[in-house]
């Protein structure tokens, strides 16, 4: 009689065994597939960074074209650029901060991501020679 009863202890000590087993497995799955989709998240979110700002930085690059073709250039209500998958809205405002200086402010937006650089020129009045001041991040 000894026997049955030590064997369905054996049994119940091997089933709790691979429960604890499977249990393990299941968290190092688990925790594996949060760090792949953590990795895919920020890898995804550098590139459209970066997309952001070369397209910010491509709007402004075009607002200073604009402004060299044309020394009185405006455009306060905004203009789009587009550029890859995403864009660009550019606004130019003459004679800010100071009189003689424009600023552009590009704002791109790529996938949920949005940039916005400001860039502050100088234009000479007579030959209408553009020196830029200032590019930075905003």
């Amino acid at each position: 009689m000894a026997t049955p009863f030590l064997s369905a202890r054996g049994g119940q000590a091997a089933l709790s065994f691979v429960f604890l087993v499977g249990a393990i497995i299941a968290l190092i799955a688990t925790s594996l597939a949060f760090l792949t989709i953590s990795f895919v998240n920020s890898s995804f979110g550098f590139q459209a960074s970066q997309r952001a700002l070369a397209a910010a930085s491509s709007g402004a690059a075009d607002a200073l074209m604009q402004l060299i073709r044309n020394k009185d250039f405006s455009d306060a209500t905004g203009y789009g650029v587009s550029v890859g998958n995403g864009s660009a809205t550019v606004t130019v405002s003459q004679n800010t901060p100071a009189i003689g200086q424009a600023t552009i402010i590009s704002t791109a937006l790529v996938s949920i991501y949005q940039l916005r650089i400001r860039v502050i020129v100088s234009i000479h009045s007579l030959n209408g020679q553009v020196k830029v001041i200032s590019w930075q991040r905003i």
